[in-house]
């Protein structure tokens, strides 16, 4: 009796919003699915979160390796920079013993993956570039981040007097008052 080849899913989504801008995880469970029925292969666990690339400390990343490591499964994921967007990271992993493949590119050695990663890594930097002018774009236009009007206590002032100003004009208060 023939054994089917056994993997472990891994899908990582940037942001929460991300799911219709960029992979989602339907579109990454996808890709997965597709690669592993092509291998004849079967599934055995799907781990997902929601995290940056830039960020290695993934308690979902080191349950997959684990279950993968376990198992004897291979870890596949929809695409390197799913992995993770710090080559040093993938590197590591990949020394680790760990088997595991990308779905786009299933045929990458270690040399292809080296490149790969260092590419991943580039474009997180590019983001973080692209994303800090543009916010700075938006500042000399006048732009000011939400977030930073509730920040020290005088955004913490400015709630009190808000929640007192609302008290004040509620209506049942107001009746309430009469009834004293």
């Amino acid at each position: 009796m023939e054994t089917k080849t056994t993997f472990i899913a891994y899908l990582r989504i940037s942001k929460e919003k991300k799911g219709t801008q960029g992979l989602s995880e339907e579109g990454q469970l996808r890709a997965v699915q597709s690669f592993v029925d092509s291998r004849g292969g079967q599934i055995l666990e799907v781990f997902c979160e929601i995290e940056s690339g830039k960020n290695n400390k993934r308690p979902e990343l080191l349950k997959a390796i684990a279950k993968s490591k376990a198992t004897g499964a291979t870890l596949v994921i929809a695409k390197l920079d799913r992995l993770s967007r710090n080559a040093h990271f993938t590197m590591a992993l990949k020394e680790s013993g760990v088997d595991f493949i990308a779905a786009d590119m299933p045929e990458a050695n270690t040399f292809m993956i080296g490149i790969m990663a260092l590419v991943a890594q580039q474009e997180r930097d590019f983001i973080s570039q692209r994303t800090k002018a543009a916010l700075q774009s938006k500042r000399e236009r006048g732009w000011v981040p939400a977030f930073r009007d509730n920040v020290g206590e005088g955004g913490r002032s400015r709630g009190r007097e808000t929640i007192r100003q609302n008290a004040l004009s509620n209506p049942v208060n107001t009746t309430a008052g009469a009834f004293a």
